[in-house]
């Protein structure tokens, strides 16, 4: 059953990236090779989430795939700061909070 736990926590991190990748408006292609690159996760499970994400939210994913057409692409060093962002943001355990510090 920890596997099965394991499993599931690893897809729900990967469509959390995957997420993070869609708010910056970047192409599925764009999204597996930061995640591969930055967070070494392999390409064909960055797709396998991407399609069933996909596969959920059709009418949100037309729309998108419709402004992708219209995007200036994103140089190498802005994606790579972001998704290093993305990944050190998706490690913390939640916002810290100044009052919590003494």
């Amino acid at each position: 059953m920890s596997n099965d736990h394991s499993s599931a926590s690893y897809i729900h991190m990967v469509q959390h990236l995957i997420e993070k990748c869609l708010i910056y408006k970047m192409t599925k292609e764009e999204c597996m090779e930061a995640l591969s690159k930055h967070a070494n996760i392999k390409p064909v499970i960055t797709s396998t989430v991407w399609k069933e994400l996909e596969k959920e939210n059709k009418e949100f994913f037309e729309e998108y795939k419709e402004s992708q057409n219209n995007k200036d692409s994103m140089t190498e060093e802005e994606t790579s700061a972001m998704i290093e962002k993305m990944i050190l943001d998706s490690k913390e355990p939640g916002p810290s909070k100044e009052s919590d510090k003494k």
